[in-house]
């Protein structure tokens, strides 16, 4: 009778030879291209890459024509409202599509709305569907900034610095980002009945950490634990409360790092990759 050791080498020794019928990743296209916008701040620039760019070549092994430019991690949001119409611009002129599918993660909801009052552009998003975005702004903002002048003014100058890195470019302007994105700064701008007519707009919330059974990263505990004193359960980053808006899709059990595949450590089930890849099967569904 062959031992449990020959078995096992057997099996390995299988795998390694094994051919299978179909190896390649289904093809899964979507009507319209998707652009995947990254929200405020750089740490996620640690990835090779960047900002969802695993994410977004993910997609294409499965057919879909995705893209995850950058803009300033570290502007306002009418400044980065601009930067990302000329992104999407060289999208269509690329793919020669006529509209475009936007994943908004955090802020960059935000200024995926402000871009979508643009009478030029607002024909040209066929839908706008927001991951963990402040849509009621997050109470972390009015905390770094509410801290003794020289306490902000450092954790202001550790963003700016980075963001200086990060974004040659154009420097950053961490302030009065953060500022934007203040509770009381987002009920002034952003109407929370807005959409966006003629586009389907919907909203993933998400929460992890304190008051629920989902690990934090390290480096959000902190914010995590003042926000859930605050606002309740939240991501570490933005408040669950906080998030949504027009149609609500659902809440992820993950923490904001780990919603754009950013693993500092082997915590939660949530895999991003396979988030957006579903979020895209709910695009092709309704033919876009």
């Amino acid at each position: 009778m062959p031992s449990r050791l020959s078995l096992r080498a057997s099996a390995v020794a299988r795998r390694a030879v094994e051919l299978t019928p179909m190896p390649q990743p289904a093809w899964r296209p979507t009507r319209y291209p998707v652009v995947l916008m990254h929200g405020f701040g750089a740490l996620a620039n640690l990835m090779q890459g960047g900002v969802l760019h695993a994410e977004a070549m993910h997609l294409r092994r499965h057919g879909v024509a995705a893209y995850a430019p950058h803009v300033n991690p570290y502007d306002t949001l009418g400044v980065r409202a601009e930067a990302w119409a000329d992104r999407l611009a060289a999208v269509l002129a690329e793919t020669g599509a006529e509209r475009v599918n936007l994943v908004g993660f955090s802020s960059a909801g935000l200024d995926a709305r402000l871009l979508a009052r643009d009478p030029g552009w607002a024909g040209r998003i066929a839908s706008l569907v927001t991951v963990s975005t402040p849509h009621r702004g997050t109470p972390l903002a009015d905390y770094v900034l509410g801290r003794p002048a020289w306490l902000r003014a450092s954790a202001v100058g550790v963003m700016n610095a980075v963001g200086r890195m990060a974004y040659p470019p154009a420097p950053p302007r961490t302030g009065p980002a953060l500022a934007e994105l203040a509770p009381a700064a987002v009920a002034r701008q952003f109407p929370a009945d807005e959409t966006v007519r003629g586009a389907w707009c919907a909203s993933y919330a998400s929460r992890a950490g304190k008051g629920t059974d989902t690990p934090v990263y390290p480096p959000l505990l902190v914010p995590n634990r003042i926000l859930y004193q605050r606002a309740g359960l939240n991501d570490g980053i933005v408040p669950t409360a906080s998030m949504g808006w027009a149609e609500p899709l659902g809440t992820l059990d993950a923490d904001h790092a780990r919603q754009i595949g950013l693993r500092l450590a082997p915590l939660g089930r949530f895999d991003a990759c396979a988030f957006y890849l579903g979020h895209c099967d709910r695009l092709r569904d309704r033919g876009l």
